[in-house]
């Protein structure tokens, strides 16, 4: 097969231009997908009138394009004493998504820059006690 192209019966240009093509189109739909996970450390919720904010959750830098990448779903976890009234949120630069629970999966932030921080706000209901939170995990998947 390598005689036959050598010989000239096809031309190199051809050749490179149907490479170049291929390698673009296959490469690209790999290229930007992928997830990443964080772990944060706990934080006491103290106010109602004044929201607690987690440390940041930043995507590792061995995480693939991400900073050329958007969000997808995200999956959320946190732990707090069994009945503690306490609101909680899911942050991104550009916007919060209330969350209805202590862990679940969202898309509301969909399509947002995925290279950005994310991190977790709570407040406690008017009348409650201060909140441990801890247990604070994401699992980011991006495209």
């Amino acid at each position: 097969m390598l005689s036959w192209l050598l010989s000239g019966r096809l031309p190199l240009l051809i050749v490179l231009v149907a490479g170049w093509a291929l390698t673009g189109v296959t490469g690209s739909a790999q290229a930007a997908s992928g997830s990443w996970s964080s772990q944060l450390p706990g934080l006491m919720v103290a106010m109602s009138d004044r929201a607690s904010v987690s440390q940041g959750a930043v995507p590792p830098t061995a995480a693939n394009n991400v900073q050329s990448a958007q969000l997808g779903r995200i999956h959320w976890q946190f732990q707090h004493a069994p009945g503690a009234l306490l609101n909680a949120w899911l942050c991104h630069p550009e916007q919060c998504v209330a969350l209805n629970g202590m862990r679940g999966a969202t898309t509301a932030l969909e399509g947002r820059a995925a290279g950005e921080p994310l991190h977790f706000r709570f407040a406690l209901s008017p009348g409650q006690r201060p909140v441990r939170v801890q247990g604070l995990q994401l699992i980011v998947n991006y495209q």
